[in-house]
């Protein structure tokens, strides 16, 4: 995603095959500081399409390392949590989005994940 400059969207489908994700008016990097804007959200498929837009609370959209990538937090939680290795992940209520679990348990193992470069 390096040598991209654009919105993305990430789409994961995990092991109970619920569909969920994030999308980012900025690409995916590795950074120290939380980036992106209020124009971010996080969304889930189940049981219908549920999009969670910014709450205005905090500007916690995206951060990024070899270690992890969160979408939304605060209070010591994020709205989506990938491990680095997309094995994993987690999902949680956060100040930024206000969301609901976008899978049906906290953690969960990621089955697929996909990464569209809005150019």
């Amino acid at each position: 995603m390096a040598d991209h400059d654009c919105c993305t969207l990430v789409i994961i489908r995990d092991n109970h095959e619920q569909v969920f994700g994030a999308f980012c008016t900025a690409p995916l990097k590795i950074s120290s500081l939380y980036y992106g804007t209020g124009q971010s959200f996080l969304y889930s498929f189940a049981p219908h399409l549920e999009v969670y837009k910014w709450t205005f609370t905090n500007s916690y959209f995206i951060k990024g390392s070899k270690e992890y990538l969160a979408f939304g937090g605060g209070g010591g939680h994020f709205g989506l949590w990938l491990c680095g290795d997309l094995n994993r992940g987690r999902s949680q209520k956060c100040e930024t989005f206000n969301n609901d679990l976008l899978s049906f348990t906290e953690d969960f193992f990621i089955d697929a994940v996909e990464v569209w470069a809005l150019v």
